[in-house]
C-alpha cells in the first residue's frame, strides 16, 4: 500500500465475521446508552435516592463491568467466545427488565450488577475476537489491524451517540419504557450472534491448556504487556475527568453545568466522523507505540491548555468555553490514536490462547486503576484550577512515558509460540496460530 494514499476502509470491505462484530458493537451500544445516561436522575427523582446511594450505585455498575473484565476475558479463553456473548446477551437483557421495575436500592444494585457483568462477558469476548480476526485480515489483506479496530471503535461511538437521542425519545414515556427499549436491542443483539457466530473448540491448544492460575502468570508476567496496562490506565484516568473535573470545571467557570451535554456531544460526534481518516493516517505512517505515545501526549496537552487558561483567560464570558473546547478536541484526538493501537498491540503481547484474558485484563487494570484515580481526583478537586489541571496533565504524560516500553513481540522465547521477540519499534506483525478445528 502506498502511504502517501492510504485505502479508505469501509465496513463492506470487511468479511462477514467481521462485519457482524462491528454492527453488534453499534446496537450494543445504542442500547446501553439508551438508559445509562439518564440512570443518575431517574435514581435520584424517581427513587428519592441520597447523592451518596446514587455514588455507590453508580460505582459498583462501574466495577461489576471494568473491573470483571478479566473474568470473561479468561471464560473466553476456556470457553470459546460464542457461549460468553451469547451469555452476556442474555444477562444484558435480564438485567435491563429487572432495572425497569426495580424499586428499591437493593434491587437497583442487583439489576445494575447483572447490567454490568454482562458486559463483563461480552466485551472482553467480542474485543479479542476482533483483534484476532483484525490481524488474520491484515495478514490476508495488507489491511492494517488498526483500521479494522479503528471502524469497529467507531461504530462503538456511533452506539454511544445514537443511544442517548433514542433514550431522550422514550424518557417521554418513562424511564421504564427506556429500559424495556434497551432490553429489545440487546435481543437483537443476542439474535444476531446466535445466528452468525461460528462454532469453535474453546482453547487454540486445549490438550496444553494451562489452570488459570497459569494462565494469569503467563499475562502479568510479561513487563510489556503491564506496561500497556498502565499506560492505558493513564489514558482512562484521563478520560473519566469528562465526567468529573469536567463539570466541576464548568460550575466553577460558569455556575453551571449546561455546556456538559454540548461537549460530550461534539466528543462522540468527532469520533464518529474522524476515527477513520485519523486511523487510516496513523495506520500507515505511526508505529503502534508510536501512535500509542502521541495520543497520550495529546491528552495531556488538553489537560496542560486548561491549566494554562484558567490561569490566563478570563473568568467571564465565552472565553472559559476554550479551553474546554480545546480538552475535548485534544482528548477526542488522543483517543482515536491511542485505542486502536492499544487494542492492535494485544495480540502480539501475549499468547493467542490468552488473548482473552489479556483483553479483559487491559480492561480490569484500568477500571481498578479509574477507581484509585478518581478517589485521588475527587481530593485535588479543591485546588486552585490551575493547579488542579497541570496535576491533571502529569497523568497522561507518565503515561506516555511507559508507552515507550510497550515494543511488539512476545517477550519469552521459549512462550507456546517459539518465536522470539520483535525488535523495539520494529511493528512487526506475526501471524496467530490456527488450528485445524478452526474455521475461515
Amino acid at each position: 500500500m502506498n502511504p502517501a494514499q492510504p485505502r479508505r476502509l469501509r465496513l463492506r470491505d470487511l468479511p462477514p465475521y467481521l462485519r457482524m462484530l462491528t454492527v453488534t458493537q453499534l446496537a450494543f451500544n445504542i442500547g446501553f446508552y439508551a438508559v445509562l445516561p439518564y440512570l443518575a436522575s431517574h435514581l435520584t427523582d424517581s427513587l428519592a435516592l441520597a447523592g451518596w446511594a446514587v455514588g455507590l450505585v453508580l460505582g459498583v455498575r462501574t466495577f461489576s463491568q471494568q473491573g470483571l473484565f478479566v473474568v470473561g476475558g479468561a471464560l473466553t479463553d476456556r470457553y470459546g467466545p460464542r457461549p460468553v456473548v451469547l451469555a452476556g446477551c442474555v444477562l444484558r437483557i435480564a438485567g435491563f427488565c429487572w432495572l425497569a421495575f426495580a424499586d428499591s436500592t437493593a434491587t437497583v444494585v442487583a439489576a445494575v450488577v447483572l447490567v454490568g457483568f454482562a458486559a463483563a462477558l461480552f466485551s472482553p469476548a467480542v474485543e479479542s475476537e476482533t483483534a484476532r480476526e483484525a490481524v488474520r485480515h491484515e495478514r490476508a489483506t495488507g489491511t492494517p489491524r488498526a483500521q479494522v479496530l479503528g471502524l469497529f471503535s467507531a461504530a462503538g461511538q456511533a452506539g454511544a451517540f445514537l443511544g442517548p437521542l433514542l433514550g431522550t425519545a422514550l424518557l417521554f414515556a418513562g424511564f421504564r419504557a427506556a429500559c424495556l427499549a434497551g432490553a429489545l436491542v440487546f435481543v437483537a443483539v443476542l439474535a444476531g450472534h446466535a445466528r452468525l457466530m461460528p462454532r469453535r473448540e474453546p482453547a487454540r491448544t486445549r490438550p496444553a491448556a494451562v489452570p488459570s492460575g497459569g494462565a494469569l502468570r503467563a499475562v502479568f508476567t510479561r513487563p510489556r504487556f503491564l506496561a500497556l496496562c498502565l499506560a492505558y490506565s493513564g489514558y482512562l484516568i484521563a478520560y473519566n475527568q469528562l465526567y468529573l473535573a469536567l463539570p466541576a470545571e464548568l460550575t466553577r467557570a460558569t455556575g453551571s453545568q449546561d455546556a456538559v451535554g454540548p461537549l460530550f456531544a461534539l466528543s462522540s460526534l468527532l469520533v464518529v466522523g474522524a476515527q477513520l481518516p485519523v486511523t487510516r493516517w496513523s495506520a500507515t505512517r505511526l508505529a503502534p507505540r508510536t501512535a500509542l505515545t502521541a495520543g497520550l501526549v495529546l491528552v495531556a496537552t488538553g489537560f496542560a491548555a486548561v491549566a494554562v487558561g484558567a490561569a490566563c483567560l478570563p473568568h467571564h464570558g465565552p472565553y472559559v468555553y476554550v479551553p474546554l473546547g480545546a480538552l475535548v478536541l485534544l482528548l477526542t484526538l488522543g483517543q482515536m490514536l491511542l485505542v486502536p493501537a492499544a487494542r492492535g498491540l494485544v495480540p502480539d503481547l501475549v499468547d493467542d490462547r490468552h488473548l482473552g484474558l489479556a483483553t479483559g485484563a487491559l480492561s480490569s487494570v484500568s477500571g481498578l486503576a479509574v477507581l484509585a484515580g478518581s478517589a485521588a481526583t475527587g481530593a485535588l478537586l479543591t485546588l486552585p484550577a490551575p493547579a488542579l489541571w497541570t496535576a491533571l496533565a502529569a497523568v497522561p504524560l507518565a503515561a506516555a512515558g511507559l508507552a515507550r516500553c510497550v515494543t511488539p513481540g512476545h517477550e519469552q522465547p521459549g512462550n507456546a509460540a517459539g518465536h522470539p521477540g520483535v525488535p523495539a519499534g520494529s511493528g512487526t506483525r506475526r501471524p496467530i496460530p490456527r488450528t485445524p478445528s478452526e474455521k475461515e
